[in-house]
C-alpha cells in the first residue's frame, strides 16, 4: 500500500546541533541511521558508562531542550576526517578534530562560552564534555544517542506539522523537530496507528518495523532559525488532538539504501 513519498533526509551527527541533509543513506539491520546522534556534549556528570550505554535524559546534555541557544550555532560533520565545524553568530568558524582529545575539549570549551553569554549557565558547575558513542566503528554502533531506547530511525509525517500549524495558525519549520526521514502525501497523524506494522522505502529498498509514536519535548519550542521558544509545541499537541505525538520511531529490519523520491509502501 502506497502511504507517502520521501522528500528529505537528515542526520544530526552531534545530539542537539544542526541537522544535516544528506542525499542518500545506506541502512543496516537492527543499526541507526548512518552518522546520527553519534557524539552528546554531556553537560555536568551525566552518569553515561561507555561500558554499560543505557538511553539517558536528554537534560543531562547541551540540546535544545536545555538551551535554546544551540540554535544560534550553525555546525557540519565531516566523517572523513572526524571533524566539527562550528559557524557563530558572527560568521566566524571553527574546526575541531574529535577524533583528538586536545581537539574534543576545544569544542566543550569553545559550546560552554556561547552557552554563558546567551543562557544561565555555569561552565564551572555543569562543564561540556564530548562523548562518543561506543562501537565497533563510527558508522555502525549498538548505541547512539537518541532520546528513546526505540530511537533507531525516525519519520516525520509532514502534514501532521502542517495540519498542526493551520490550527495554531502559524507556519512550524520541520527542523523543530529533528527527524531522520521526512515523509510526503500522508494524512496527518495516520502513522501513528501503524505500530506493529510494516514499512518499505523505495520497491526493493529498506524496511521497517514501527515501533511507536515519538512523544515530543520542549526542544520543539525553539525557533531553528532565531533560537527563541516561541512555540509551545507540547501543549498546542494536546490542546489540539489530546496527546503530545508527532512522528514515528522504527526499526531496520532489511538494509538498503533510501533517497528522496522513495516511494512508502505499508504493510
Amino acid at each position: 500500500m502506497n502511504k507517502g513519498v520521501i522528500s528529505a533526509l537528515r542526520r544530526h551527527p552531534v545530539k542537539g546541533f544542526t541537522p544535516e541533509p544528506v542525499p542518500e543513506a545506506l541502512l543496516y539491520p537492527d543499526d541507526f541511521f548512518p552518522f546520527d546522534r553519534l557524539y552528546a556534549l554531556e553537560a555536568g556528570r551525566s552518569g553515561f558508562d561507555v561500558k554499560n550505554p543505557v538511553t539517558i535524559s536528554k537534560m543531562k546534555f547541551a540540546v535544545l531542550a536545555r538551551f535554546a541557544a544551540v540554535a544560534r550555532l550553525r555546525t557540519r560533520y565531516d566523517e572523513v576526517d572526524d571533524a566539527f565545524e562550528v559557524t557563530d553568530e558572527d560568521g566566524k568558524s571553527w574546526v575541531f578534530d574529535l577524533a583528538s582529545e586536545a581537539g574534543s575539549h576545544s569544542l566543550a570549551r569553545h559550546i560552554e562560552t556561547i552557552l554563558a553569554r546567551h543562557e544561565d549557565y555555569d561552565p564551572t558547575a555543569f562543564p561540556l564534555n564530548l562523548l562518543r558513542a561506543p562501537g565497533w566503528d563510527e558508522v555502525h554502533s549498538h548505541f547512539r544517542f537518541t532520546d528513546s531506547g526505540k530511537g533507531f530511525v525516525s519519520f516525520l509525517n509532514l502534514n501532521s506539522l502542517r495540519d498542526l500549524g493551520q490550527r495554531i495558525g502559524r507556519e512550524l519549520d520541520p527542523l523543530r523537530l529533528r527527524a531522520n526521514i521526512w515523509v510526503e502525501d500522508q494524512t496527518a497523524f495516520e502513522d501513528h496507528d501503524w505500530v506493529g506494522k510494516h514499512i518499505r522505502l523505495g520497491e526493493d529498498g529498506p524496511e521497517f518495523e514501527v515501533l511507536k509514536p515519538i512523544v515530543r519535548c520542549v526542544a520543539t519550542h525553539v525557533n531553528p532559525e532565531t533560537a527563541e521558544r516561541d512555540i509551545d509545541i507540547c501543549e498546542a499537541l494536546w490542546q489540539n488532538y489530546g496527546h503530545r505525538d508527532c512522528g514515528i520511531y522504527a526499526r531496520i529490519i532489511k538494509g538498503g539504501t533510501v533517497r528522496p523520491g522513495d516511494v512508502l509502501h505499508l504493510y
